[in-house]
């Protein structure tokens, strides 16, 4: 027993794992700070300012009506937009705003649930330059979001609470103050607190995927899922992106194609919208740490949400195969 614990904590291992942890927070750091922060903090200044001169109340006056069948609320569109034309972390202000305005528990998760089906912009048009549809995408990315929310809705988050409650002091405060300068102040705090509680959990996901590469995980995955694919008729082609993207997210997803595309050309098996759907979206390891952290009751309705998600994606990739 000695011998095995002092193998396992040996110096090299030791350093090897430091060093894992540091390349870990290094890359949470850098996406924090560097790629979600300003994209936060403007996405919930312009958020707030449409809620103050009235747009946001006119957009759940408008849509409200035809999403509430799905289980969501009218601000649910500007999120479904934010991930269909911005980024899969541009919905984040928009499920804080909710949460802020008193949105109840249930509707809550179904909107968490149709970000995690659909395709984000900053994966699907990148790839779209290669080959893949765009158009056909993103109308599959809908049908899966909206797919996604209604089975929580109805059906994995049905024990959740539908009445809406109070809105937040950081609702009222914004509302209440409502000059440019105090809304820049509070919006830009609230982004920040959330990019801060994005950190350790982003991290924790990176360190993961970090530590299952250097103990060879992909390659061994890989390995040994060939002859089962392969024995399924299906394309073993799929494999490395399928182990890339739900390990590493979208954005690895996304190098992967660029370096496929620089080396021997795209298989067209990861270009068809089957493909598309089942790979593209914010359910990864990293992608739902994120989106999680949008708020303390985006988080509690955090199961009933993945399990839709997983409805979403399956639709997308079905309705793929067949458009």
């Amino acid at each position: 027993m000695a011998l095995s614990y002092n193998s396992f904590f040996t110096k090299q291992k030791m350093s090897e794992l430091i060093n894992l942890v540091l390349r870990a927070g290094h890359s949470a750091f850098d996406v924090a700070v560097y790629t979600l922060l300003p994209i936060m903090v403007v996405m919930m200044i312009l958020m707030r300012f449409l809620e103050l001169y009235g747009v946001i109340d006119r957009i759940v006056a408008l849509i409200g009506p035809f999403l509430k069948p799905f289980g969501l609320s009218g601000l649910s569109v500007v999120a479904m937009l934010q991930m269909s034309l911005v980024s899969f972390v541009a919905p984040l202000p928009t499920l804080k705003l909710m949460e802020d305005r008193g949105v109840s528990d249930r509707s809550l998760s179904a909107a968490t649930a149709a970000m995690l089906a659909m395709a984000p912009a900053n994966a699907l048009f990148p790839i779209a330059s290669f080959g893949a549809s765009a158009g056909t995408g993103i109308l599959l990315s809908v049908l899966g979001g909206l797919t996604a929310a209604s089975c929580c809705y109805y059906i994995f988050g049905r024990r959740l609470s539908k009445m809406d409650i109070s809105p937040t002091s950081t609702e009222k405060a914004v509302l209440t103050n409502p000059s440019f300068l105090k809304t820049i102040e509070i919006s830009g705090t609230e982004a920040m607190g959330i990019v801060v509680r994005i950190i350790p959990m982003l991290m924790l996901s990176l360190l993961l995927v970090y530590g299952g590469e250097a103990a060879g995980l992909v390659a061994a995955l890989t390995h040994e899922l060939t002859p089962v694919f392969a024995k399924a008729g299906l394309s073993t082609e799929i494999i490395l992106p399928t182990l890339t993207k739900y390990l590493a997210g979208s954005t690895a997803l996304t190098a992967l194609y660029q370096d496929m595309a620089l080396h021997g050309g795209i298989s067209p098996v990861l270009l068809k919208d089957g493909a598309i759907g089942f790979l593209l979206h914010p359910f990864d390891v990293a992608g739902i740490a994120i989106l999680l952290s949008a708020g303390r009751r985006v988080a509690h309705g955090a199961v009933p949400a993945i399990i839709s998600a997983l409805t979403g994606i399956a639709a997308r990739a079905v309705l793929g195969l067949f458009v």
